[in-house]
């Protein structure tokens, strides 16, 4: 299968974005798994001062996450599907939160710099994740902070085998009786085809970040789900996990 680009995919979210929100809710661990990961962003004195990019934000589950683990910080969502946006939009959100319909390939510094970018299920569905990750750099302060939230696979016969197995059970059966069985099967494969995890910290060192940390994701998503944590410029000290 080829896997969903550019227009053709964010056509796609756009029109799984009604049933976006109640798929996502039954998959055991996964907003918890994103406010973890926001966490170790670590943003001082609950993000007071500090300007956080969410990119490829969806329908705003990321962003609730950041909001969480720095309520005071300005954060500025953006996706590439104005359906998903829509959905995200709709929702109560605080006067330091704003959306803005852009993809990540589209990235520049009119808007400024940021103290910390956020990305999470995004990086696979890119067409070239590296200049994508320099544009990144490109818009984070000196010692500003980059964490992906990704499908990457450990490279382990065992967590590949049991991604798909969870794809062929439940989530391609379920995203076809929403109608978008399109898009759940370009999840199953999109993560199959992507970098594995170690391949990918190598990637994000390549765009220029010197240090970077994987750290695993809790649950069934173990070996399936990292985070990858990195700073601009500077070598990276990572608290424990929360």
């Amino acid at each position: 299968m080829t896997l969903l680009r550019d227009h053709d995919l964010a056509h796609a979210f756009d029109h799984a974005s009604h049933s976006y929100d109640r798929l996502t809710a039954l998959n055991p661990g996964y907003r918890s798994g994103l406010l973890r990961s926001a966490r170790r962003l670590r943003l001082p004195r609950g993000g007071t001062g500090s300007r956080v990019l969410d990119l490829g934000c969806g329908t705003g589950a990321s962003t609730r996450a950041l909001l969480r683990a720095a309520p005071y910080a300005r954060i500025t969502a953006v996706d590439a599907s104005a359906g998903m946006l829509e959905r995200a939009r709709a929702k109560r959100w605080p006067a330091n939160v704003r959306f803005l319909h852009r993809s990540a390939e589209g990235l520049t510094g009119d808007d400024g710099t940021y103290d910390a970018v956020f990305a999470a299920y995004l990086f696979r569905n890119v067409a070239e994740p590296g200049p994508v990750l320099e544009s990144v750099r490109a818009l984070l302060r000196p010692a500003g902070r980059l964490l992906v939230h990704e499908y990457s696979l450990s490279g382990s016969p065992a967590h590949r085998a049991l991604w798909t197995a969870v794809c062929r059970g439940f989530i391609v059966p379920a995203g076809t009786l929403t109608g978008n069985r399109e898009l759940y099967h370009h999840l199953w494969r999109s993560v199959l085809a992507f970098d594995t995890a170690p391949d990918f910290a190598d990637r994000i060192a390549r765009a220029g970040f010197p240090f970077v940390r994987t750290l695993p994701v809790a649950g069934w998503q173990t070996g399936i789900v990292h985070t990858f944590l990195a700073r601009n410029g500077e070598q990276l000290t990572v608290a424990g996990r929360s």
